[in-house]
Parts: C-alpha cells; sequence; structure tokens
C-alpha cells in the first residue's frame, strides 16, 4: 500500500487512533480533528531593486479550548497550507501533553528566505504581521520562531503589532531577543526538553546514556544544541548533518568544533576528521539514539525496516509517518513522539508569555529547573499511557492530549 505523506492526513491519522481508543462521540470528534480558523494572505512586498513580489502567507489556529493558540511562523519555499494545518494541530496537542494553557497555531510564508535581504525579509514580515493581526494578540494567538525564522523575525513581528495598537505589547509574540523581554533560557529550550526525555527514556530502557552513539539528523538550532547538550552529559555524538549533507566519526565528533565549522562554511560537510555521510545513511547509522531535528517524513515505510537506533528522539515536527510507527514499533525501537520530545520549546515559550504579562523575569537557572519538572512529568504520564492502553508512545501521548483537549471543549460546550 502506498503511503501518504500528506502532513495533514497523517496527523489526522494519528488523532483518529487516540480518538478510538477514547471512544469520542462523532460530534466532538469532528469538532478536535478540524481547524478551528484558517487565514490566507497576501503580502505584496518592496524588493531591494524596486519591484513588488506578492507572498503567500498563513495564520491556522486549530483549538483554543484550553487558551489561546500559540505556534511559530516558519519561511520556506515548500511551505503548504495543509502543512501548516498540520503544525497547529500538533502544536495544539503539544501543549496539552505538558499541560499548559495554550491552544494549537502555525503560521508560514512561502518564500526562499535564503535568497532575501534583510531589509527584504524585514518588510514582507511587517506585511504579513499587518495581515494576520485581527486574529493574533497575546491573549488571542502567540507566534514564535520556527524554521527559518529566528529572534530578529520575532522583533519586527512585536514592533510592528505594538505600533498598530499603539502601545508595547511583549506577550504577543515568545522567542524575542532577552532585551525585548524574551527569556532566559528560551533558545536552548527545545533542545534541553530533547534530552530530559531522552534521559528518562534510557532509565526506562536501562541504558546508560554516558558514552551511548548519538546521530543527529538537522543542525540548526535544535540540532546542533542538542549535539552540545547531549556531549555534555557524556555521550557520544557519531554523525550529524544538515541540508547540504553529513558527517560521521565512530569515535566522536565534537559538536563545538561542528557548530564552528558550519559557521565558517555555511554547512558541517567537510569537518576535518569526518566521513562523508548523505542524510539518507545517517537516519540508517548503527547507534543507540537517533534525533531526527529536520523536517517531516524522513523516516517512512520506505526506510524505517533499516533503522537501528534504540530510541528516536523527535526533535523535529513530524519526522516518522504512521506506517514507520508501526515498524519501528515491531522493531522494538523506543519512540519519542514530538509531541512530547519537542515540547521544550513550547514550554519555556509559556514560561516567556507569564513573564511578559507580569513584568517580572526569571533567571536560566530557575527557567530550566521548571523545564526540567514539566519535561519530565510529561514523559511520566505519556509512559503510564502507554502501559494503560498498551500502545506506542506517540499513540500514548495523543491519547492523553486528546482526552484533555476533549474535556476542556466538553466542559465549555457549544456556543451559540
Amino acid at each position: 500500500m502506498k503511503e501518504n505523506l500528506n502532513p495533514y492526513v497523517i496527523s489526522q491519522m494519528q488523532f483518529d487512533q487516540a480518538a478510538d481508543h477514547l471512544k469520542l462521540d462523532s460530534g466532538l470528534r469532528e469538532v478536535l480533528r478540524r481547524p478551528k480558523r484558517q487565514m490566507v494572505v497576501s503580502i505584496p512586498t518592496k524588493m531591494d531593486n524596486g519591484s513588488v513580489r506578492v507572498f503567500e502567507g498563513y495564520r491556522v489556529q486549530h483549538n483554543i479550548a484550553r487558551g489561546p493558540a500559540k505556534g511559530g511562523i516558519r519561511y520556506h519555499p515548500n511551505v503548504t497550507l495543509d502543512e501548516i494545518k498540520a503544525l497547529a494541530a500538533w502544536m495544539a496537542w503539544k501543549t496539552a501533553v505538558v499541560n499548559i494553557p495554550f491552544g494549537g497555531g502555525k503560521g508560514g510564508v512561502v518564500c526562499d528566505p535564503r535568497k532575501m535581504s534583510s531589509g527584504e525579509l524585514e518588510r514582507m514580515t511587517r506585511r504579513f504581521v499587518t495581515e494576520i493581526l485581527p486574529i493574533i494578540g497575546p491573549d488571542r494567538d502567540i507566534a514564535a520562531p520556527d524554521v527559518y525564522t529566528d529572534p530578529q523575525t520575532m522583533a519586527w513581528v512585536m514592533d510592528t503589532y505594538s505600533m498598530t495598537v499603539g502601545y508595547s505589547s511583549l506577550g504577543v509574540v515568545t522567542g524575542k531577543p532577552v532585551s525585548l523581554g524574551g527569556s532566559e533560557g528560551r533558545n536552548e529550550a527545545t533542545a534541553r526538553g530533547c534530552l530530559f526525555v531522552t534521559q528518562e527514556a534510557c532509565r526506562v530502557k536501562r541504558l546508560p546514556l554516558e558514552g551511548a552513539p548519538v546521530a543527529i539528523q538537522g543542525f540548526g538550532n535544535a540540532g546542533s544544541i542538542a549535539a552540545r547538550l547531549f556531549h555534555e552529559q557524556g555521550a557520544k555524538i557519531i554523525a550529524v548533518s544538515d541540508s547540504r549533507g553529513g558527517v560521521v566519526n565512530p569515535r566522536g565528533i565534537d559538536p563545538l568544533k561542528a557548530i564552528q565549522h558550519k559557521e565558517k562554511t555555511g554547512s558541517v560537510v567537510s569537518l576535518p576528521g569526518t566521513s562523508r555521510v548523505r542524510n539518507e545513511e545517517l537516519l540508517e547509522l548503527k547507534c543507540d539514539i537517533l534525533i531526527p531535528a529536520a523536517l517531516e517524513n524522513v523516516i517512512t515505510a520506505a526506510n524505517a525496516a533499516n533503522i537501528k537506533a534504540k530510541i528516536i528522539a523527535e526533535a523535529a515536527n513530524g519526522p516518522v509517518t504512521p506506517m514507520a510507527d508501526d515498524i519501528l514499533t515491531r522493531k522494538g525501537v523506543f519512540l519519542l513522539p514530538d509531541i512530547l520530545a519537542n515540547a521544550g520549546g513550547v514550554t519555556v515559550s509559556y514560561f516567556e508569555w507569564v513573564q511578559d504579562l507580569q513584568n517580572f523575569f526569571w533567571e536560566e537557572e530557575q527557567v530550566n529547573a521548571k523545564l526540567e519538572t514539566i519535561m519530565k512529568r510529561a514523559f511520566r504520564e505519556v509512559h503510564e499511557s502507554a502501559l494503560k492502553y498498551r500502545v506506542h508512545m506517540r499513540t500514548a501521548a495523543y491519547i492523553l492530549a486528546v482526552g484533555r483537549v476533549a474535556e476542556a471543549t466538553l466542559v465549555r460546550g457549544i456556543f451559540p
């Protein structure tokens, strides 16, 4: 049977599995599986050469029963509305897994930021924010960085919103520079949360993290910081990769040298002391821990049988397809699903939002300690759900999350 790799179809399949276990009635199921609001906008932008280009942008809010929508904004030439709908749904379940009071949202613009100047990106960002302004705000929908967006992008979003409403609104976005109300510890949060749940998985599997071979596909913010944090815990980073390719050294790679090499050359490829490896080959290397930290659908029915890792921690969103899930489960691979493994980012985004609303900011040690508490509690609750329902960790996480959102939806009722 041919596998459907549409991310929105995949997100609905994952939801349906949990809904079946929870025995949700058909009406509630229809409410929860559909996005609440979808906005498609045109973004006319003046380019450096004086011409005007019109980009297409999206903002989707999947569910806000438990709080305002929360989710990143990504800039990528392959962004689609279905992808953004899937990511908004995943964010709704992710915030419920870690039990923070947000719903799920996501935004994106179809563009190639690598071919745009800083001025062009700023003008596009500001126009995009102006177009989606009616549905965003610190009590409605809070944005954050994602693929090819960063703290500077969030500063433009915050400033555009603030200039429009007439006052500084720190809480309209998270992932901002610390000088604009950003939180200490936010930059490392996704990778650090991934480390915390992987430590718990190693404890369950009785696998020592110290000395464990780790392969990381994707060397952006999450992947590069994960490499450093796992290395600091004594793990052996044997392979890393980015969009141009990867490198491998069974004796171990120094993440700091890899980061410096990428900053200097634009890629980890040709890092001294390593051999070249393709991204597809990296996934199939013999290792204890595999961290997919790039884009969706990299582990599918076509290659899942070749995966040799004992633990997979999804630092990216949607890297493993449903058919691959089943194959990995039969192989005995312990998978930490994205809505758990990369929830550290949205958890510290929640901390940032709370600090912004209170105008009272925490030390990094406090942020990291609170993050560890929430991530390890979420792991325990998901693992207990897996044992109770006799399912793998992804379905267990969905059962936990969908159950929480369903309860909130039922208690609130339908109005009018």
